[in-house]
């Protein structure tokens, strides 16, 4: 077998003991790896049927046949669980050393059930597993974890981390590696409930390639097309420079999506950002592009920052001092906190309190201070912060009156930085997303960019463009290759049967991966039917189906134009008209077996015990 070494490492934390499980050749030609093979690895595991922070619910962390080969931006994971905000299907993507130690495990994947009878490390090396004590380290910062693990295990190791906010299960506590973070949907509070600090993993198992030398000369060349003007803009600047261009189009969101721009916006451009010095620019493992740009805050300590934790920390909550929000963003990577939940709920904290809806003195939109304390009291559920800790649509629920219509969430997630009236494809896409409101997993402000939709007027005909976009991200998920890379590539689904040819040695065509994208998005959304998944929730917040973008009175969304648009969106998936994926559909798919309708014929030895243990 080429590019994958043909199964996976369940690992049971309540006994410490492993057991291995083959894929078949069909699944994996089927899901590929990432986002894909993750859906599938839930789905035979029952995933759907358990709580997420119970011990049986499984948390995976899973490859890639690209990883560890010599194509740029191939160093990635998908970690994928039933996430604790939502309670619908969740993959966080991350670049790390931890994927290319983690397959050279020789495993595809690595599935953790059960729980630590203490706060332990789990070790990996190569194929054997242990528990190290994690006492001393509990309530540490992130860096300050790795930090400590790099000088008691050695250099060798990969490391992954969740901060206080995972150890207290904040429902969308991240997990940290290099700095990066599997980030939204809450992975880290699903690590913390199994009482896991850390992971150090550390291998030397490599995959073969089909055609070494092929793949070879085709990594060169792709490497070369990576630093091309398709990606000029990510080296340049990186994603912050989003900011300026969303403001002059109305389209970023403004305190807690009452505005789709903010006076003061300038303040936050990459130029003021690096007043204190000049960015540094840094690349995710085995990536040629180094889109990461750290700012220096005033006492001079680096800061990464991104489009989404600028705006999240930024316009949503009203604030436009540089310094505010990069201390708030630092203080998230610390505590392992997802930024977009982060400020999305203190968004509507701020909204709550304006209205007298909570009493909190001095809360209110553009006080910074208040911003920074209510982070740490997330991370420590103190305070507020315990309550924040749950997500709006918790925090909503329990205040109750006006508060469930002003939480800007879809299923439990809260919205990335894109405003839906003024980007209204991408509106029907982040209403119809598995993982709920989620930019990278639709894609379709690519449409909204472009001249093939209307971006401030939401027609049935944009279903189709949703799908379309929503169908390359799940491939490009699986594969798993960075979005970023995207528009260096010519036709994704043929340039990716290439690598695939090279990489794994399969006879693959394009229309072949046009369904693998359709089977993994449908896998998604069988996982959240399973879940308890209603057609109400495929929808937008109730602000932005009923009022017009006050900056751009022609940017409106009416709920009669989402319901037509997601009509049409489950037509073209062939699905119901209520949003059911038809047995027949599922058969077609190989998602099914035509006798009983189930999720694949065969299962794995434990996953019948995992399923059983799930629905206990």
């Amino acid at each position: 077998m080429y590019g994958y070494h043909g199964g996976w490492l369940q690992i049971d934390l309540s006994s410490g003991t492993t057991q291995r499980h083959r894929f078949s050749e069909q699944v994996l030609r089927q899901f590929l790896g990432g986002s894909g093979l993750g859906a599938w690895l839930l789905l035979e595991y029952g995933a759907a049927a358990c709580d997420p922070l119970a011990p049986a619910a499984p948390l995976a962390l899973v490859f890639s046949p690209l990883v560890g080969s010599p194509l740029t931006t191939s160093a990635k994971l998908a970690v994928v669980c039933k996430s604790p905000l939502t309670e619908r299907f969740n993959d966080a993507l991350v670049s790390s050393r931890l994927a290319l130690a983690g397959k050279q495990t020789g495993h595809d994947a690595l599935v953790l059930v059960g729980q630590a009878p203490r706060w332990s490390i789990l070790v990996i090396d190569h194929d054997q597993v242990r528990l190290e004590p994690a006492d001393e380290l509990l309530h540490g910062p992130c860096g300050q974890t790795e930090a400590i693990l790099r000088q008691r295990l050695g250099a060798e190791y990969a490391l992954a981390v969740i901060g206080p906010a995972g150890e207290r299960q904040v429902r969308f506590a991240t997990i940290s590696h290099d700095g990066r973070h599997a980030g939204r949907g809450g992975s880290g509070a699903v690590l913390g409930a199994k009482r896991i600090k850390a992971l150090a993993v550390r291998g030397s198992v490599r995959c073969r390639w089909a055609d070494p030398e092929g793949l070879a000369r085709y990594a060169r060349a792709l490497a070369v097309r990576s630093l091309g003007p398709a990606t000029a803009k990510y080296r340049e600047l990186g994603t912050v420079a989003n900011l300026g261009v969303f403001n002059r189009l109305h389209a970023l969101p403004t305190r807690n999506f009452q505005a789709g721009s903010l006076p003061g916006a300038e303040h936050l451009q990459p130029e003021q950002l690096a007043s204190a010095g000049p960015p540094v620019r840094e690349s995710c493992a085995a990536c040629t592009i180094g889109c990461e740009h750290r700012f220096l805050t005033r006492d001079g300590q680096p800061v990464r920052m991104e489009y989404e934790s600028l705006f999240a920390l930024g316009p949503l909550c009203g604030v436009s001092d540089p310094e505010v929000v990069l201390e708030a963003s630092r203080r998230c990577d610390d505590w392992g906190l997802d930024t977009i939940s982060t400020g999305g709920t203190i968004a509507l904290a701020m909204e709550c309190a304006e209205r007298g809806l909570l009493e909190v003195p001095g809360l209110r939109f553009g006080n910074g201070r208040a911003l920074l304390t209510l982070v740490d009291q997330i991370a420590r559920r103190e305070g507020l912060g315990d309550l924040l800790a749950e997500g709006s649509r918790r925090l909503a629920q329990r205040l109750g009156g006006e508060a469930p219509a002003l939480a800007m969430h879809v299923k439990g997630l809260e919205l990335p930085g894109y405003e839906p009236r003024a980007l209204q494809t991408m509106g029907l896409g982040l209403a119809v997303a598995a993982r709920g409101a989620d930019h990278n997993r639709s894609g379709a402000y690519e449409a909204d960019f472009s001249d093939r939709a209307d971006r401030r007027h939401l027609t049935p005909e944009a279903a189709r463009l949703a799908v379309e976009t929503e169908d390359r991200a799940a491939l490009l998920d699986s594969l798993i290759l960075c979005k970023f890379l995207r528009h260096a590539l010519g036709d994704l689904y043929e340039e990716a049967a290439t690598m695939l040819r090279l990489v794994c040695g399969w006879d693959i065509t394009p229309h072949e991966l046009r369904q693998c994208s359709q089977r993994i998005v449908t896998a998604r959304k069988l996982f959240n039917l399973r879940a308890g998944w209603t057609p109400e929730e495929d929808t937008l917040p109730a602000r932005l189906l009923s009022t017009p973008l006050p900056d751009d009175p022609a940017a409106q969304l009416t709920a009669e134009q989402l319901t037509r648009a997601k009509a049409a969106y489950y037509a073209a998936r062939g699905w119901t008209a209520q949003g059911d994926v038809p047995p027949a559909q599922l058969a077609a798919l190989g998602l099914a077996d035509p006798g009983d309708g189930d999720i694949l014929a065969t299962e794995p030895p434990r996953a019948a015990e995992a399923r059983a243990a799930c629905q206990e």
